[in-house]
């Protein structure tokens, strides 16, 4: 058995998982907003687990963003921003006096599904997060793909293709000329890039869940979206082109038909079908945790 820490922006999720999948303890708590706070929480919760179960464990955790190879310092966790420039690994490692097995959270998803999950009958599998942001992790052989960046699946951070062909991209575009605009996949697909592209649009500051569940009302805004997500997801077809990609995160579960956006993508793609299995993942968004849990098996 070893123990899967997700570190969230919001909670930090534990579980105590054995090597054929089983669970054996599973608690969830708020994640505090301080990276001091953030190490004493996951030391507390690893050290009562092990007093609760009267055994050391391997302990993996997933957290967002990247770990920069040559300084070991996290970035881009743009939704836990305390996080970013410090040597979590390492720090954490020390405070434990073990190594702490640490992966992207997208990585962690697939790897999840991989294993024991919805794609666990496919040798290529894509994990992509679409939740406040946009992440993704790759997995051939059920073994995390990381590149030699630690950039393999970070597919949220390349510009949105085809920019411009949607009405309400062209006011971005056009700032071109005089900045450097963010027109990142993220910024337009993302669960807090939707909110505010829905609030330049409309003047409203309402969440993205909103904006699904009132679907007759926001349909052309809702379209643009699923248009944009093909467009993206495109891209890995014709680059990667995995067997299985797993749409993991919140804003995914407001996508009701897969096979629509599997069209679409196949449409921009260039071919008249693809043969990519689009799902959803087994665990939900307990994946994370899960796969966080496979990092220390032995």
């Amino acid at each position: 058995m070893q123990i899967g820490i997700d570190l969230g922006a919001t909670k930090i999720e534990s579980v105590v998982l054995s090597n054929d999948g089983k669970e054996h303890f599973r608690e969830r708590e708020p994640s505090p907003q301080s990276y001091e706070e953030t190490i004493n929480i996951i030391k507390k919760i690893v050290i009562n687990i092990e007093k609760k179960f009267k055994k050391n464990f391997n302990v993996g955790l997933c957290h967002p963003g990247a770990i920069i190879p040559e300084s070991g310092k996290l970035k881009n966790a743009n939704n836990s921003a305390w996080l970013n420039n410090r040597t979590l690994q390492k720090d954490i490692s020390k405070e434990l006096n073990k190594t702490v097995y640490c992966e992207n959270d997208a990585n962690c998803l697939a790897l999840s599904e991989s294993i024991d999950g919805s794609a666990k009958n496919y040798k290529t599998v894509f994990g992509l997060i679409l939740g406040s942001g946009c992440g993704g992790g790759f997995v051939i052989n059920k073994k995390v793909i990381i590149g030699a960046n630690n950039h393999a699946g970070e597919w949220g951070h390349n510009p949105l293709p085809y920019l411009g062909l949607m009405d309400d991209e062209v006011s971005t575009l056009s700032k071109a000329s005089i900045m450097v605009p963010n027109i990142s996949i993220e910024k337009y697909i993302s669960g807090k890039g939707l909110e505010s592209l829905y609030y330049e649009k409309y003047g409203k500051n309402i969440n993205a869940y909103e904006i699904f569940k009132n679907y007759d009302e926001n349909k052309k805004f809702i379209d643009n979206f699923y248009n944009r997500l093909s467009r993206s997801l495109s891209i890995l077809i014709n680059i990667i082109d995995p067997e299985a990609i797993v749409f993991g995160g919140g804003l995914s579960n407001e996508i009701k038909d897969l096979n629509l956006i599997k069209k679409m993508t196949a449409n921009f793609a260039g071919v008249k079908n693809i043969n990519t299995a689009f799902i959803k993942p087994m665990y939900g968004d307990a994946s994370g945790v899960r796969g966080a849990a496979r990092l220390g098996e032995k």
